[in-house]
């Protein structure tokens, strides 16, 4: 039997779904037997699957059942696929890391990062990626206590100001992955795909958005002559082993976005050839396509930009292409050029 709550809260729609009788939630101040939350403009309230079901997009993201503990989060998988218009989705950069490689992308607080967060939302990012351990080449690991001390805080204030932003959290770590759940993050962006062992159960049980990106190596040395027979061939193959791990455990293809990882253990011959391919690399149908090539390397290679804050318009060069290669999103550090460009490409078509 459901029950439907609407509250006059300024403009916010209140709503309770299939609240058994024996299910006990803890709710906020005024609230009792289960919590209510505002949801604004709901993507989709349809997606959980337990007796207990809650749509949720607002002031508290995440809610747990009584029961187990297993988080309940919106359904994202709608801008898990390009906008309407052919144009990918974009994903702002949010760097909790004082080595990124992009001086721009580094945000050293939380009032700055929130400050950051609040602009991409302006300038039209339809996600953004927060990160607490830089994996350019040749960085080195922090330790699993700084990365979580570093992200879960900023999470936390970002969806607290931006309650209806997709965010991700771009980590290799089971142990941040479910702290980040469990504040707010609606995706897991592992560079390694799935190369931390409780990865998988974690994203099985929380039908979590992943996405699986393929590295040559590790940071520290992916970049030391990295050498490929057919590079295609080599990516899309060890994208197939880290997504059946989850297919094979129930999880939805439409669940999982593939990253051929430009700049990753590649050399610029690689990174072309990925790009150029396309969405060939998809080793599964159904699955999301995401590129992140913003400001990387290649273009020092292809264009001689030595300086990071040089790329854009490489960047953008590549970003140009990415509609007509079928991307879903695109993992950028400027949105607000990569939102005009895409503005301007789809009035001129």
């Amino acid at each position: 039997m459901s029950l439907i709550s609407c509250l006059s809260e300024g403009c916010n729609l209140w709503i309770m779904d299939s609240i058994n009788s024996s299910d006990s939630l803890v709710g906020p101040s005024g609230t009792s037997g289960a919590e209510i939350a505002p949801i604004g403009a709901l993507r989709d309230s349809s997606r959980a699957s337990s007796p207990i079901t809650i749509a949720l997009i607002g002031l508290r993201h995440i809610i747990k059942h009584a029961t187990n503990g297993t988080p309940h989060m919106a359904d994202w998988r709608p801008i898990l696929k390009r906008r309407d218009s052919g144009f990918p989705r974009i994903m702002g950069v949010l760097n909790i890391t004082p080595d990124s490689f992009h001086a721009g992308s580094r945000a050293e607080n939380v009032q700055v990062a929130v400050s950051r967060a609040l602009n991409m939302a302006a300038e039209g990012a339809d996600w953004i990626d927060i990160g607490g351990e830089s994996t350019r080449p040749g960085a080195t690991e922090v330790s699993l206590e700084d990365e979580a001390n570093r992200v879960i805080p900023v999470i936390e204030a970002v969806r607290e100001v931006l309650p209806e932003m997709g965010i991700s959290v771009d980590t290799r770590r089971e142990y941040v992955a479910r702290l980040a759940i469990n504040s707010g993050a609606d995706m897991v962006n592992d560079v390694s795909s799935l190369s931390d062992p409780g990865m998988v159960d974690l994203i099985v049980e929380n039908d979590c958005p992943v996405c699986l990106m393929h590295m040559k190596g590790i940071p520290g040395n992916m970049q030391k002559d990295p050498k490929y027979g057919d590079v295609l061939r080599e990516v899309r193959d060890h994208l197939q082993v880290a997504s059946m791990k989850l297919i094979d455990k129930g999880l939805d293809p439409s669940n999982i976005v593939v990253d051929p990882g430009i700049g990753f253990g590649k050399l610029l011959e690689h990174n072309l050839s990925l790009l150029s391919s396309g969405r060939s690399v998809m080793p599964v149908e159904g699955m999301n396509l995401m590129w992140g090539v913003s400001r990387k390397s290649m273009f020092r290679h292809m264009l001689g930009r030595d300086n990071s804050e040089d790329r854009l318009a490489g960047t953008l060069g590549v970003a140009a292409m990415a509609s007509e290669k079928g991307v879903d999103i695109i993992r950028v550090h400027d949105v607000a050029e990569h939102n005009d460009l895409f503005s301007m490409m789809g009035g001129i078509r």
